[in-house]
């Protein structure tokens, strides 16, 4: 055996409810740069957690004998920062002097020659007096990545590393793994849920369908047997099409107006004067780089944001701080996002989590009566999930619980979605029935839309109107 080599051999492992159907043969050989794909829930996550030891053996057995091996899970994790403190308080507790700076984040480095090379190909060194806690998506898998890399590891796991990256950052991350690749010196395995982000550095793909691994192929014999299906989604489309109304219209035609919106955080400017308009059923593209403000500009809209009481903003024809709860204008919002889904760690069963979009709660408090229950579960069928109904939430694989929360958004009918990367990490089917199911909803009638992605391909076919945020 090589001494660089990663081998199981028949080697079984059940982790809480969830397991692979067979024993896994499976050997990473040095030289080879591997891609593990698969759908949302067919065992990839746990098949990591066997290759690095994370999940131990009922049988079989693991040899790896490389020396630094690190993974990276790119689940928009703050590490141990507690998960409801950022949903709940990332908009109103950035000015607390207690709230690291990427700077210190960074810990004690001895290579500063190669920390210095990695900041600047990431182009971090405007980022290291920023507070960690108002990071974007991507710039937060970047500084990720780097303290990987500052470890010098001989293999690196990462898990989706592109996923929420805009276009620019996901292109110079691309650049920086060929490199990485190129010099022999790191060996990568990624775990994607993309087939289109396997990049050509990539020497082998190994596939994980029905919680069974297929095995190991070149990335040319794959990619030439790849057939990717094309479901008739037409059915489905009716179905949500007849769904009746099931909320009052509010008074006048404007879901959103803000007029010189300024949002400031430190010495750093956000949002600088923004003027906004959303009318009545208009379907809105929102793009921008990572770190332009896409995602405080959602929290002023969901009213998450505290800045929002000192700014001239109306939501559904009423001014903000005239009055109106929290909870009046989020019953017309549907909502979700990545920082949603590092903020949900609560372990109930499924459908318990989707019904707690009924009442816009972290967790279930409030008892839905039979007939919400049963909304539930019909939205949960229209995701494709309706069978993972009594599984706890945290045993999902991280796709599947993305459809959770989807169905989350959508079950009480809102009036305004507003989607931030909705197909975030959801596998190529998935993301095809989801952007339908979009699509058909906002089709109904005075159906408002605001949705955030970095892929123009997924922006369904109904958007009309396009807002691009650019960086300050």
């Amino acid at each position: 055996m090589n001494n660089d080599a990663i081998i199981l051999t028949d080697a079984v492992c059940r982790n809480k409810d969830i397991a692979l159907n067979e024993p896994v043969n499976l050997s990473l050989l040095p030289g080879e740069q591997v891609a593990i794909v698969g759908e949302n829930g067919a065992g990839k996550s746990l098949l990591i957690d066997m290759l690095t030891g994370k999940s131990r053996l009922a049988s079989g057995e693991l040899i790896a004998s490389v020396g630094r091996m690190r993974s990276v899970a790119f689940r928009d994790s703050y590490g141990g920062a507690d998960a409801n403190y950022y949903y709940q308080q990332r908009w109103n507790q950035t000015e607390q002097d207690d709230v690291p700076i990427v700077a210190e984040q960074m810990g004690k480095v001895s290579d500063e020659a190669l920390l210095n090379k990695l900041l600047e190909m990431f182009n971090l060194h405007p980022m290291l007096q920023k507070k960690v806690i108002l990071l974007s998506s991507g710039e937060l898998r970047k500084l990720q990545l780097m303290k990987a890399l500052l470890d010098k590891p001989q293999l690196l796991i990462i898990d989706n590393p592109f996923i929420g990256l805009d276009i620019d950052a996901r292109q110079l991350l691309m650049q920086i793994l060929a490199k990485m690749a190129d010099s022999g010196r790191l060996q990568m395995v990624l775990v994607l849920s993309r087939l289109d982000d396997i990049p050509p550095f990539i020497t082998h793909v190994v596939e994980v369908k029905d919680r069974v691994v297929v095995g190991k192929l070149s990335r040319e014999a794959y990619l030439s047997t790849l057939q990717i299906a094309h479901p008739d989604y037409s059915d489905l489309h009716q179905r949500i099409l007849a769904l009746p109304d099931a909320n009052e219209a509010w008074e006048g035609d404007e879901a959103i107006r803000l007029n010189n919106v300024c949002i400031r955080y430190g010495e750093r400017t956000i949002l600088h004067q923004l003027d906004w308009v959303v009318k009545r059923g208009e379907k809105w593209a929102l793009t921008g780089a990572n770190g332009s403000g896409k995602s405080t500009l959602l929290s002023l809209i969901c009213a998450d944001n505290p800045q929002g009481y000192a700014q001239d903003i109306s939501l559904f024809g009423r001014k903000r701080g005239t009055g109106e709860s929290i909870w009046e204008i989020k019953k017309r919002i549907g909502y979700v996002s990545p920082e949603m889904h590092r903020a949900y760690q609560k372990n109930l069963p499924a459908i318990e989590i989707v019904a707690s979009g009924l009442h816009d709660s972290i967790g279930l408090y409030k008892r839905p009566r039979p007939e919400q229950m049963g909304i539930c579960l019909w939205w949960m069928e229209v995701m494709g999930i309706a069978s993972l109904h009594n599984r706890p939430f945290l045993t999902l694989s991280s796709g599947e619980q993305r459809l959770c929360l989807l169905a989350r958004a959508f079950v009480k009918d809102p009036q305004l979605l507003v989607l931030d990367e909705p197909l975030h990490g959801l596998d190529t089917y998935n993301r095809r029935r989801v952007k339908q199911i979009i699509e058909s909803f906002a089709c109904r009638k005075d159906k408002t839309l605001i949705m955030v992605t970095h892929y123009e391909e997924e922006l369904p076919a109904c958007i009309n109107h396009h807002l691009r945020l650019q960086k300050h």
